[in-house]
């Protein structure tokens, strides 16, 4: 399947206005970041009920992201055997510190994965993990992407966003991938954690594992990953405008994919508060 990148005009002009449209799409990534940022999906968390809902929604957004991290240390580091050197040491060092934090993070319980912290978390307010386990027990088995969710019974804009990001690991080119990764997800995900921390209802000190989860990621993605990430993006392109465009639409696609999430999540909190 081929990825479905933004429609925007400015993304159809000619070659000679690459630059044009690149430093056009940067602008839009900003916008569309900020959008994302302050959606009102955030305010919306007013008492532990919408958020068992917002992290049953939300965990499958911490699982694909791992799936985007795996294919990015596929394709930046050395996994095969007999080992090589990478081509980028300094990729490979970016995309190992974070397969480091994400699978063996040390927690207040040890070493975990940051999924298996959210799971944690989510237990620890009544939140069901139901839906994610079955899921996770039938990928196991080696069922399609599509029937787990189905048979899972995540909703369909869990099941589009899903959909959409492991499309991106299967079909997009690398620096695809680096694009929909750090523009869609590593660069938004401190100010999305930042802004419910800040505009949620609920007290932290009764969500303690949660609230460690969500002030971890603003510590470790608000760091030196960003400045890392776009001389990773800058090597891997050569510059090439070409290959900076598709790194740009790809975090586009990404964003406008979360975006349509809490769209869809904002109507269901809507709907359980009435």
């Amino acid at each position: 399947m081929s990825l479905s990148f933004c429609t925007h005009p400015c993304v159809t002009q000619c070659g000679d206005d690459m630059t044009t449209t690149v430093e056009s799409l940067q602008l839009i990534l900003k916008d569309k970041h900020k959008s994302l940022t302050n959606h009102a999906v955030f305010s919306a968390i007013r008492t532990k009920k919408d958020l068992r809902l917002f992290m049953e929604w939300h965990v499958f957004a911490v699982w694909d992201f791992m799936s985007l991290v795996k294919r990015l240390q596929a394709d930046l580091t050395t996994t095969a055997v007999p080992w090589y050197p990478p081509a980028n040491p300094h990729a490979a060092r970016l995309i190992n510190e974070i397969v480091l934090g994400e699978e063996s993070d040390l927690t207040p319980k040890g070493a975990m994965t940051h999924f298996d912290l959210y799971l944690s978390a989510m237990k620890e307010i009544g939140a069901s993990t139901r839906q994610i386990e079955q899921f996770l027990a039938m990928i196991r088995k080696g069922d399609a992407l599509a029937a787990a969710l189905s048979r899972a019974e995540a909703v369909a804009p869990i099941q589009r966003f899903v959909t959409s990001t492991i499309d991106t690991c299967k079909d997009g080119q690398t620096h695809q991938v680096v694009g929909s990764f750090f523009y869609g997800r590593e660069n938004v995900i401190p100010d999305m954690f930042q802004t419910l921390l800040q505009t949620w209802r609920i007290d932290p000190a009764s969500v303690p594992e949660l609230t460690f989860y969500l002030e971890r990621h603003i510590e470790v993605d608000s760091g030196d990953h960003g400045p890392a990430a776009q001389r990773m993006i800058d090597e891997i392109t050569g510059n090439d405008p070409v290959q900076l465009r598709e790194v740009l639409e790809a975090g586009i696609l990404a964003i406008d994919e979360r975006h349509q999430l809490w769209d869809s999540l904002l109507a269901a909190l809507q709907r359980s508060a009435s």
